[in-house]
């Protein structure tokens, strides 16, 4: 009987893709209400939350957190939907982490 060797190789395995999640400014939206969606749908604290709308308001866009593709396209839906319902104008976005 002969014995045959197999060579086995893993296969390397990728870190998925990583996407930020954006609120961009625009001159409607009121502060308190950027606040209100900081805190609901990120979990950020007043005080985080306050910083992160202000650097909105300075720089046309700030970062709300880094997820999953999934979990990050849900928070933009969820933020439009809940900004159209309220009537406010403001945008979420998703940028890939490279």
């Amino acid at each position: 009987m002969s014995k045959t060797l197999i060579e086995t190789t893993k296969p390397k395995l990728k870190k998925p893709k990583r996407f930020q999640v954006l609120l961009l400014n625009d001159d409607y939206t009121t502060m308190d209400f950027v606040i209100q969606v900081l805190q609901q749908f990120f979990a950020k604290t007043e005080q985080t939350a306050h910083a992160i709308m202000l650097k909105i308001h300075i720089d046309g866009e700030g970062g709300c957190g880094i997820y999953s593709y999934d979990v990050a396209q849900t928070k933009v839906s969820q933020v439009i939907n809940f900004s159209r319902k309220n009537e406010q104008p403001l945008m979420c976005v998703i940028r890939e982490i490279e």
